[in-house]
Formats: structure tokens, sequence, C-alpha cells
């Protein structure tokens, strides 16, 4: 039976949104517990959310007459989508040029902008939901794949358009998905 109870939204949490942290760095398994000081929070998300795309390739497998006796997987590609626009953030800055490319001295910031690949880490985005629950979706093994325009202009805010690839971790997982009581 349909039940509008588990119809939701997701919005960013009051305590945070989209943080990073090095690979390696210990998962969180619920989405509660707070997240070890290794994540760094990534700022503001623009009004547009966070976009999740998980697309599947199949090939057919046809028998001898033409007809489908089978459909195998081929490959999967999951990715997420989102524009961080807080763009004096030097957590968000190095999230997306790397550690060795972002420095701050003093309160001025250096980025060196080159061919280096931005860094492979864990992402966690934190959500909140209808009725009080929270929803957190960690990605293991996550890195900037894309990045969009940046537009610089008076009536709107200097975004950073990313796309985030989640890559297969030890278990064979690109992302986890954890909703609370």
């Amino acid at each position: 039976m349909s039940n509008a109870a588990n119809v939701t939204t997701g919005k960013r949490r009051v305590d945070g949104g989209i943080y990073f942290a090095p690979a390696g760095t210990t998962l969180p398994t619920d989405a509660s517990t707070a997240l070890a000081s290794a994540f760094k929070n990534l700022g503001y998300v623009s009004e547009d959310g966070v976009t999740n795309s998980l697309s599947k390739e199949t090939t057919e497998i046809k028998e001898w007459g033409g007809d489908t006796v089978d459909t195998v997987l081929t490959a999967q590609n999951d990715t997420f989508q989102f524009t961080l626009i807080e763009s004096l953030n030097v957590d968000t800055l190095k999230a997306i040029y790397g550690n060795d490319n972002v420095t701050e001295a003093s309160g001025a910031i250096t980025i060196t902008v080159n061919a280096s690949e931005a860094p492979s880490g864990v992402y966690v985005i934190d959500m909140a939901q209808k009725g009080g629950k929270l929803k957190r979706i960690v990605i293991p093994n996550g890195k900037v794949s894309e990045l969009g325009d940046i537009v610089y202009k008076a009536d709107e805010a200097v975004g950073y358009d990313v796309t985030v690839s989640a890559a297969l971790d030890a278990s064979g997982n690109t992302h986890y998905e954890y909703i609370s009581a």
C-alpha cells in the first residue's frame, strides 16, 4: 500500500553538508555519528542541491534465433554533481585543486592551476529529511572528475560546479547510504 509518510526531500543539515577527507580515513557507518576530525566541511552548496547519477550499461545476449536470453551488466558509472559556493573556503579549494596547489598565508590564498589530478578521498554528504530523519551518503573513493565553468558575475555567487566520480572501494562498492531511525 502507498504511504505518503515515505515521501521525503533532502536538504543540508544544520551541522553540515558535504565533507572531504584524505583517502584511507575511517569511514562512518551510520547517519548520525560525528565525523572524524580529518573530514573538512566544504561549505555551502548551491540551491540546486546534489544530483546522484547511477548509469548502467548492459549487453543483451541473444540466442541463435535472435531472441534475448539474458542481459549482462558491462559497465556502471556512479557520480555526484553539486556546486560548491564557498569559493574562499581553503578546504573547498584543496578538494578541487589538490593540497599541493592551494596555500594560505596570513589570510591570502594562492591557487596553482595545472594538469595534476584532483585528489582521491572520502566524501560524505549529510542531509536532513522529512520527519527529522538524517541521511548520510559515504563515497569511500571519490575524486573530482569534472569541473564546470567558473562564472564571475556581480549578481551571483562564484561557484565550483563539480562532478565527483565514485570508484570501487576494497569491497567492490561505490557508495553507501545510511538513514537514521
